[in-house]
This record gives structure tokens, C-alpha cells and sequence, in this order.
């Protein structure tokens, strides 16, 4: 690519936009050259800004320091300096929904971390390494929409990506029940512990929303098109808990799956995992993991101060597979919530 593209990023100033920023310097086809945020950071630098607030380990890119923060709610404005956008926008779904309907209509494509079109029907809902072609959906968008290059596509939930991709991998046993736990980094509510003092030490058992979400989006994402929407698969029928714990980043899931093939044994399994290869690795897009899913043989192991940074927090770990009394088989998997699990995730999936 001879010229880098620009891009701008919607909601800039949250964890997930700084993410965003942090994950793009020195990318090389992308440039963050336009910042927006809600009207009261408008007007400053962005170094003023979330000089106070920046929750990255590295420090603010220099080439970001001194763009001044749109409107993000002027919208002609911000994407006539830009070949598209990246959403991470804190609004309600439905201010969500327009507002990046808006963006879209002046033929600027956005990709989105937020959760409010996910099951709008024409939005692709995507992980690249699995269903890169529910991209195709963006045609019938676009008719909707009015437009010839403006289009919406987002991402899936954070916390799915520690199972879904495994489950994928092993389509061809048919899975076809699975349970799963997922325990998940405070990051992924927008909080360092600076923020949130009262997680140290605790658990919540609750996270709004979660559950639905852990259960049912991996089904749109096995889904398959047809008329111009997505048909959500029927199986593998997944039941599951989220729980809020201490850690700062990385999601952890423990699963539990049924196979209609009972005759796999486990290092056929583990074949699958550590040889699944997706679009982007084919591809060898910049930010893609060369290895997607790494498979760990101790019995500790994946653990997040050792494995949450994966792949530069872009792969997938599994661990602690074995045979299962109740169900067939048993996994822990882990992923970087605002790595993989966001920003990251993003960063690739406008490459193709």
C-alpha cells in the first residue's frame, strides 16, 4: 500500500479508543489523523484531554498528541478528513445506531465495536478468521442505506472470542452442546482498578447482558446468508454464566461441549486448534496472528500473566483439554478482551 489511509476514530477518549490509538501507531496502512468525542472534549487537544485519563501501559503516540477532538456528533465534518472510521461511541443503542447510520450515509464505511447493530440484519457481525464472508451482506446494506461505499460492520462480544473460535475448529465433530463460564477482565466494563477500587479482591456474579450475548452470537456468527440476512445456526446450543473478577485484562472461559463424532481423540483435537488457519493468516494481514489458537500442555496453563499478551494479545490460548464424565469434553480458553476481544480485532478486519 503506497498511501496509508486515514482514519478516524468515534469515541476516542474511552479505554476502547485508546485502544484503538494505541494499536494503530505506526501501523502500516493506517493513520490516525481525526479524533471525536462528545462535545465537551471538543475543542482541546487530544493530549489534554485524556492526559489524565489514558489507560494504556504505553504512553499517549506522539502523533496523536496534538490533534485537536472533533464533535462526534458533526458528523460532515469529521468524516470529510477521513477514509473511514472506527466506532467505539458511549451512547444508547439507539443513539448509537443512528449515529453510525449517519456516518455510513456520507460514504464513509465505519467498523464498530459497540454492541447496537449486531442484529441489525444487513450489518455483517464478524470474526475474520470464521465467517469473513457475511461480509456480503454489505450490498443489501448499502441499498438500504443509500449509498456506494458507505457501509456499518461490527464486531462480536469480547468474551466469546476464548471458545468460539475453539468450537469452530472443531465444526467437523459437530458440536452440538456446550457450557460455558466465562470469567472476565474489569477492562471490559471500561475500568482499571484506579477506577473501580471496590473490584480488588471481589467477584460479581453478574454482568449485564452477557449471557445472552455469550449465548446467541455465536450462533449469527456459524450462521449462513441467505436473501440477505443471516441466518443464525441452530447448534451448537449453548447455556452460560458471566462472572466480574479481579483481573485487569483477559477473558477466561471454561467449557464444556458435547460431539456428535464420539470417536475424536484428544490430539486429533488439538490438531484442529494449533493448524486453524483463517482469512487474515492466508492473507498475512499486519495485525493478524501468525498463529491464531495456541494449545498448552501444562496443567496450569493458560493463565493470564503468561498468556493474555498471546500473539501480541491477538491470538487465542487453550488449555487443560480432557475427556469429560458428563460431557464429552472439558477446556479452559483465554483471549485479550480489548486486544482480540475489540480494538484489535477491528484494526484487521477493514484490511480486507
Amino acid at each position: 500500500m503506497s498511501e496509508k489511509l486515514k482514519v478516524g476514530i468515534l469515541g476516542g477518549t474511552g479505554m476502547v479508543g485508546q485502544r484503538f490509538i494505541s494499536l494503530l501507531e505506526n501501523h502500516p496502512w493506517f493513520e490516525v489523523t481525526t479524533i471525536a468525542a462528545s462535545p465537551r472534549s471538543a475543542g482541546q487537544t487530544y493530549e489534554q484531554t485524556v492526559g489524565g485519563r489514558w489507560k494504556m501501559d504505553t504512553q499517549i503516540p506522539e502523533a496523536v498528541k496534538n490533534i485537536v477532538v472533533k464533535n462526534v456528533n458533526e458528523i460532515e465534518d469529521t468524516a470529510s478528513e477521513v477514509d473511514f472510521v472506527f466506532s467505539a461511541v458511549d451512547m444508547s443503542k439507539e443513539e448509537i445506531k443512528r449515529i453510525e447510520d449517519a456516518y455510513a450515509k456520507t460514504e464513509t464505511p465505519v467498523v464498530s465495536n459497540n454492541s447496537a447493530h449486531r442484529w441489525t440484519p444487513d450489518v455483517p457481525m464478524v470474526v475474520p478468521e470464521i465467517n469473513p464472508q457475511h461480509m456480503e451482506l454489505i450490498p443489501y446494506q448499502r441499498k438500504r442505506l443509500g449509498t456506494t461505499r458507505g457501509f456499518v460492520a461490527v464486531k462480536p462480544n469480547c468474551s466469546i472470542q476464548a471458545y468460539a473460535p475453539v468450537l469452530t475448529a472443531w465444526m467437523e465433530f459437530e458440536p452440538y452442546e456446550a457450557v460455558v463460564s466465562t470469567y472476565q477482565a474489569i477492562s471490559g466494563a471500561g475500568k482499571t482498578f484506579a477506577d473501580w477500587p471496590q473490584m480488588e479482591g471481589n467477584i460479581i456474579p453478574f454482568i449485564s447482558g452477557e449471557e445472552e450475548k455469550s449465548e446467541q452470537e455465536p450462533l449469527r456468527i456459524w450462521g449462513e446468508m441467505k436473501n440477505g440476512v443471516i441466518e443464525p445456526a441452530k447448534q451448537p446450543l449453548i447455556t452460560s454464566q458471566c462472572i466480574r473478577v479481579p483481573v485487569l485484562n483477559g477473558h477466561t472461559a471454561s467449557v464444556f461441549v458435547k460431539l456428535k463424532d464420539k470417536s475424536v481423540e484428544k490430539e486429533q483435537l488439538i490438531e484442529k486448534l494449533v493448524n486453524y488457519r483463517g482469512l487474515p493468516q492466508q492473507l498475512a494481514l499486519p495485525s493478524a496472528p501468525k498463529q491464531f489458537i495456541q494449545y498448552l500442555d501444562e496443567d496450569a496453563r493458560p493463565q493470564i500473566t503468561m498468556d493474555v499478551d498471546y500473539e501480541h494479545g491477538m491470538g487465542i490460548s487453550v488449555g487443560r483439554l480432557r475427556k469429560d464424565s458428563v460431557y464429552d469434553w472439558k477446556f479452559v480458553g483465554l483471549s485479550h478482551n480489548t486486544v482480540r476481544g475489540a480494538a484489535g480485532e477491528l484494526s484487521y478486519a477493514q484490511s480486507y
